[in-house]
């Protein structure tokens, strides 16, 4: 009997959420209607954010971002290189240079001290955006960051799409991913694997009612409806994008956000047992590390492996595991690295990035997962290793 295989994220969908789509198909409104704005209401207050702005998918959030903040060709943004390909392509979108930030080799992410490094190597170019990455969940060190990307005339973005759900505590004040306390806005998605799912989509939250206003009219081609017109009268100031999140998969989210607190609790269990269990197998294999500000609902589980002192390749590993039923995926390949990238800026040496794509593997996590699972993936990652 062959083995089920867990992979290493999936959507937990349940009947009320397929009811939730239900009622919505039959109902007048497929797109552009209420249910839109009530899940966007629903996002901001779960988030603490004045405005939430639901789009097409995390692309298209970071996308409108950019639009938003009016960031001109040939001006700079800061993205770190361990990330998804979208992060940077946002800036070459509209016509930016991105400047890569490396990483911290134990966390994956953005640093005070890798940022300052970057902005060390603007060339002259005037900075527009900081995109500091919340990668797997854990956050960045707001404060500082954006203390560093304002004082350099930059503002900050944060792409935190693995996130939903994370609290930060900075001194004294407890702070969540979203509430844009620190940046101009904050970019989401809700594909699949991520915490809550609605097929694709994404959301922007922000406090600014201007930034609000922008994304709202640039996710609909550009149209504006001055005041005083003709009921079928609409005007385009400048052309926007078709980035809008229907009905339906509103429907999806707004069912699936009710659920963010048993989401993040049982994701918080998961990773509690896999810091258990995995215990054993240090130093060969570590946890990423959580810093000290950051209290994680974690989307990636993600360990560092000293493959070379294992005697065994990460593919070898990878391949060993997926036979033992256990799925993995590795985030993320450094986007340095990127053909595209390399042909237009030429070999980065970031040595932080490297460090941490030589060692790390994502393992199966996700709220459907049962207790026992945990155990198997690290029977099985012991087994293939050799301890």
């Amino acid at each position: 009997m062959t083995t089920p295989l867990l992979p290493y994220g999936r959507q937990t969908i349940e009947d009320d959420d397929i009811a939730a789509v239900a009622e919505t198909l039959r109902g007048d409104f497929l797109t552009t209607g209420p249910t839109v704005e009530a899940f966007e209401r629903a996002f901001a207050e779960t988030v603490g954010a004045r405005h939430a702005v639901a789009c097409a998918n995390g692309t298209a959030a970071l996308h409108l971002a950019m639009l938003a903040l009016d960031v001109q060709p040939g001006e700079a943004v800061i993205a770190p290189t361990i990330t998804f390909l979208a992060t940077a392509n946002c800036a070459r979108y509209v016509g930016a240079e991105v400047v890569f930030a490396d990483v911290d080799p134990d966390t994956g992410l953005m640093s005070a001290q890798t940022l300052s490094d970057a902005l060390q190597r603007l060339d002259g170019r005037r900075l527009r955006a900081v995109l500091p990455v919340h990668l797997r969940g854990d956050a960045v060190e707001l404060p500082a960051l954006a203390e560093l990307a304002q004082a350099a005339g930059g503002v900050l973005v944060e792409d935190a799409p693995h996130a939903l759900g994370t609290t930060m505590r900075f001194g004294n004040l407890s702070e969540q991913v979203g509430d844009v306390h620190h940046s101009a806005m904050a970019t989401f998605s809700f594909h699949p694997v991520k915490t809550i799912a609605t097929g694709e989509g994404g959301m922007v939250t922000t406090n600014d009612d201007r930034l609000a206003q922008r994304l709202r009219t640039l996710r609909t081609h550009g149209m504006v409806r001055p005041e005083g017109c003709e009921p079928w009268w609409y005007e385009m100031p400048e052309p926007g994008f078709n980035y809008r999140l229907p009905d339906v998969l509103c429907a999806l989210g707004l069912s699936q956000l009710k659920k963010l607190p048993r989401f993040a609790a049982r994701r918080r269990a998961l990773a509690a047992a896999y810091r258990e269990v995995l215990a054993p197998l240090a130093p060969l294999v570590r946890i990423a590390a959580q810093p000290a500000w950051s209290d994680p609902v974690l989307h990636l589980m993600c360990v560092l492996i000293d493959f070379e002192a294992a005697g065994r390749t990460r593919l070898q590993v990878v391949e060993a595991l997926r036979e033992r039923g256990v799925g993995t995926q590795v985030h993320y390949i450094p986007v340095h690295r990127q053909p595209y990238y390399r042909e237009r800026y030429g070999e980065l040496d970031l040595a932080g990035a490297e460090a941490w794509y030589a060692r790390c593997l994502s393992l199966p996590l996700y709220p459907g997962m049962a207790d026992e699972d945990v155990g198997r993936v690290a029977a099985a990652l012991q087994e293939v290793l050799g301890l």
